[in-house]
């Protein structure tokens, strides 16, 4: 059927009752921005809708650019099924004259079309929801074009790209969304043909570059996902394909940053105690979501549904925690700062008893951050000390924590080169003082005993070096052996 609607080849005479072109004398309404229908203008003989394009009504008897109002209410659903099929055909919206009366006959058609749903006068029956999911897949489901735009969010100045054809997606979408939501639609029906291979073809969409696009999708799925209990599980998992997928093999997807924002509602609504399948989730999908360049791009709703887990069960922020310092960027400071942030929100929100299991590692990792010669990221680290709640865990393990950090503290006191960061460390100095004063004056003994050994230690290798080097330089070479040099027996006079 579809080859029937593409073919531009030259009509045959029809008959009266299946002509769907208007004749020369047929007025056509045009509508207007925002559905408004202009006053009807004559179509010259030259721009003749074809039959080609348009085909006979699939309904016999039924003519699909009859109104709804002039139709009696038996027949209104056949004229739906008749009005749907009319749309099954996709033109080339890059090209604005092309098929030009055919596109505003279709689009007049499909306000029709939502203006009948909208109202929910007549309940659906199967073959109006079946006409209706396949003129939605021929006219939504595609193949996009392969980006050569920059990915990963390190270029901010890229500008949205909007699909030429938005226009006429929008009222598809629009209709597929009151279609989805309207009391008339039984679900039990439905999900016959709004089946997992078309929310597979629907989460595809996701990667569509326009933005328009994927907020309604986002809100499609909300739909979907409320009305239809059983398709659930199927869509988490699906989701979860699409992560996965990004994470480890493309790190290319354009709808990240919505899949988690829906993602977020769902898992606010989770029942307690949440079920295995959900903590795997966590712990499979979401937290290997740090993983990418194209962190930022996310950032925000991946950390709303972590933070979501966490309220739901308190448990799992040492396992969140982990999975943090199992994927910490070492050589990406933006990245460094955004996981300081969630690390601040994550132990904000921890007991005592699960700190104490993740507080070893997890400071041995600040300390690094505060050494860092990135100014932001030492500073972000050392504002942890800024949070109440963060302070007394602090103090409350003290005994573990200030041997760890008293180090870092120190070389940034001596040696850091930023002046803001300089005092910062002398502020969390104070407060380690202040906390156990005998501790930290251990503390400060202990650290210049290691400052003396590894001076001595280094002393050590610089005269077994010159030893080693004078005895090379009165050595004899003898044949193939290998020898050290010193750097005058290297030097070139100049």
């Amino acid at each position: 059927m579809y080859k029937i609607f593409l073919r531009k080849s030259k009509p045959s005479k029809p008959d009266s009752s299946e002509d769907l072109s208007p004749s020369s004398s047929d007025p056509v309404q045009i509508p207007g921005p925002n559905g408004v229908v202009s006053p009807p203008v004559r179509s010259n003989s030259g721009k003749r809708m074809s039959s080609a394009v348009f085909p006979a009504s699939v309904v016999s008897g039924i003519e699909p650019l009859l109104p709804f109002k002039d139709v009696p209410n038996s027949e209104k659903l056949n004229l739906f099924v008749s009005k749907v099929s009319l749309c099954c055909v996709a033109f080339d919206f890059s090209d604005p004259n092309k098929n030009s009366i055919e596109k505003l006959v279709k689009r007049q058609t499909l306000l029709e079309l939502l203006d009948f749903v909208a109202s929910g006068s007549v309940r659906f029956t199967e073959p109006a929801i079946l006409a209706m999911c396949r003129m939605c897949a021929v006219n939504l489901f595609r193949v996009f074009p392969p980006s050569y735009r920059s990915n990963g969010g390190e270029n901010d100045d890229d500008e949205p790209v909007f699909d030429p054809a938005w226009p006429h997606l929008q009222i598809v979408y629009d209709l597929l969304l009151k279609f989805i939501t309207s009391p008339c639609l039984d679900a039990k029906i439905a999900k016959k043909y709004l089946d997992n291979a078309f929310v597979v073809r629907l989460l595809d969409l996701f990667d569509s570059e326009d933005p328009r696009e994927r907020e309604c999708l986002k809100t499609i799925l909300h739909r979907v996902y409320g009305k239809f209990m059983v398709h659930r599980p199927f869509i988490r998992r699906a989701m979860s394909n699409i992560f996965h997928r990004f994470v480890f093999e493309t790190e290319k997807h354009c709808g990240i940053a919505e899949l988690l924002e829906f993602l977020g509602s769902i898992v606010s609504g989770f029942a307690l105690p949440l079920k295995e399948e959900h903590k795997i989730f966590l712990w499979r999908v979401l937290i290997p979501l740090h993983k990418p360049k194209s962190l930022g791009n996310y950032f925000q709703q991946l950390s709303f549904c972590i933070t979501q887990f966490i309220d739901k069960e308190p448990k799992l922020g040492s396992v969140v925690i982990k999975g943090l310092l199992k994927f910490w960027p070492i050589t990406n400071s933006q990245k460094e700062v955004m996981f300081l942030g969630e690390v601040e929100e994550i132990v904000e929100a921890m007991s005592v008893v699960e700190f104490e299991k993740v507080m070893v590692p997890l400071f041995l990792r600040i300390a690094c951050c505060v050494n860092s010669c990135h100014f932001q990221v030492s500073e972000r680290a050392l504002f942890l000390w800024n949070n109440d709640q963060i302070v007394d865990l602090i103090a409350h393990n003290r005994q573990a924590i200030l041997p760890i950090m008293f180090t870092a503290l120190e070389k940034n006191a001596e040696n850091h080169w930023n002046q803001s960061v300089l005092n910062l460390t002398l502020n969390v100095r104070k407060m380690f003082c202040e906390m156990d004063e005998t501790l930290f004056m251990s503390c400060h003994a202990r650290f210049r005993e290691d400052e003396a050994e590894q001076s001595s230690a280094a002393e050590k290798r610089k005269e077994t070096w010159e030893r080693l080097e004078k005895a090379a330089s009165v050595k004899p070479i003898t044949g193939k052996t290998a020898v050290l040099v010193t750097p005058l027996a290297t030097s070139i006079a100049c």
